[in-house]
C-alpha cells in the first residue's frame, strides 16, 4: 500500500525533515516490500511547487529516500509508491504538480481508456506526462477545477463523481496541497486515511515527530505553532489521530480552520475488491502485513 502524508502549518513556513524509507529490507523480504518511488512536494518562497522525487529500482536509488529530505514550506506532501500502474520512472513517481498544486494518491482505478477519453473531451490529455492512473486522476481534477472557476472542492467533487460513476474504483484516497491550503479525501473505505489536529488553544509545546513503517517526519518549528497532518495510518509519536469517514473530503485553510464535507454519499458504481485486481495491482494495494507475508 502506498504511503501518504500531508502537513499544513498555516500562515508561517516551517522547516521539516522527512525520511521516506526505513533501514534496508532483508533480501528475503525485498521482493515484497521494496517501494517503487518516493518523493516530497513543497512550495518555495514565491509559492511555486518544488518536487524532490525519484523512482526506486535498486540499493543506490533507495539511498535517496533513506537520507533526510529537509525543506521549508507551509505545506508538505510526501509519498512512497508501490506501483500498480506504470513503470519505475520519474514521470510516474508521486507527488505530481499542476496549476500550482501538488497531488499524491493511494489507490487503484480500472478502465483507464475511458478516463483518457474523458481527458480528451476536456482538452486535458496534454497535461499527462506518465502512465499512472494517479496522474490521470489529478489531470481530471485539475480540468474540473478550471471548469468550476478555480474551486478545488467543486473540481474534486466533479472529477471523483465522474470516476465513481464510470470507472472501476478500489480507492481514490488523495491529498492536494497549495501554498495556503490542504485537501484530503478518503473514498471509499478500502483504504484508511487519518487526520491529526494540532490546533488546540495552546501551542503543542513540543516538536512534531512522527513515524510510520515507511515515512518519518521531524518538525522542530511546530513546538511553537499549530499544524494539521493527514496520513495513511496513525503515526507513532502523536496521539489524537482520527480516522476519516469514507466519502469525507477535508479542507484545511490558511488559518488552519478545518472543514469537512461528504460529496460522495454512495459507494462507487463499480466498487472493486483485491480479488478484482490483477496480481501486481493487488499486491500494491494490500495492507503492509499482507505484503510482508508474500502477497507481492
Amino acid at each position: 500500500m502506498c504511503r501518504l502524508l500531508g502537513l499544513h502549518a498555516g500562515a508561517d513556513p516551517v522547516t521539516a525533515s522527512f525520511w521516506l524509507l526505513d533501514a534496508p529490507d532483508s533480501l528475503r523480504e525485498q521482493s515484497h516490500r521494496n517501494p517503487d518511488g518516493a518523493g516530497i512536494g513543497v512550495f518555495d518562497a514565491n509559492g511555486e511547487p518544488v518536487l524532490d522525487k525519484q523512482p526506486i529500482a535498486g540499493y543506490e536509488d533507495q539511498e535517496f529516500a533513506r537520507e533526510a529530505r529537509t525543506a521549508r514550506s507551509r505545506t508538505f506532501v510526501a509519498h512512497v509508491r508501490y506501483a500498480s500502474v506504470g513503470a519505475h520512472t520519474f514521470a510516474n513517481t508521486h507527488p505530481f504538480a499542476l496549476d500550482g498544486r501538488i497531488f499524491a494518491h493511494n489507490g487503484t482505478l480500472t478502465g483507464i481508456d475511458a478516463l483518457d477519453r474523458r481527458l480528451v473531451e476536456l482538452d486535458a490529455a496534454g497535461t499527462v506526462l506518465g502512465d499512472t492512473d494517479s496522474e490521470r486522476m489529478f489531470a481530471l481534477i485539475t480540468a474540473e477545477t478550471r471548469r468550476h472557476h478555480g474551486s478545488i472542492a467543486d473540481g474534486i467533487a466533479a472529477a471523483i463523481g465522474w470516476i465513481a460513476d464510470h470507472l472501476g474504483v478500489f480507492s481514490v484516497n488523495l491529498i492536494i496541497g497549495t501554498p495556503d491550503e490542504l485537501w484530503a479525501l478518503r473514498y471509499p473505505a478500502n483504504h484508511e486515511l487519518y487526520v491529526l489536529d494540532r490546533t488546540g488553544a495552546a501551542p503543542p509545546a513540543r516538536p512534531l515527530s512522527v513515524a510510520s513503517p515507511r515515512i518519518r517526519a521531524h518538525v522542530p518549528d511546530l513546538s511553537a505553532q499549530p499544524a494539521v497532518v493527514v496520513a495513511t495510518e496513525p503515526m507513532d509519536g502523536e496521539t489524537g489521530w482520527r480516522l476519516m469517514d469514507s466519502g469525507e473530503l477535508l479542507h484545511v485553510a490558511r488559518d488552519l480552520t478545518i472543514t469537512t464535507s461528504r460529496p460522495f454519499p454512495h459507494a462507487p458504481t463499480h466498487l472493486l475488491t483485491l480479488a478484482d485486481l490483477d496480481p501486481t495491482a493487488a499486491a500494491s494495494q494490500a495492507p503492509s502485513a499482507q505484503r510482508t507475508a508474500g502477497t507481492g
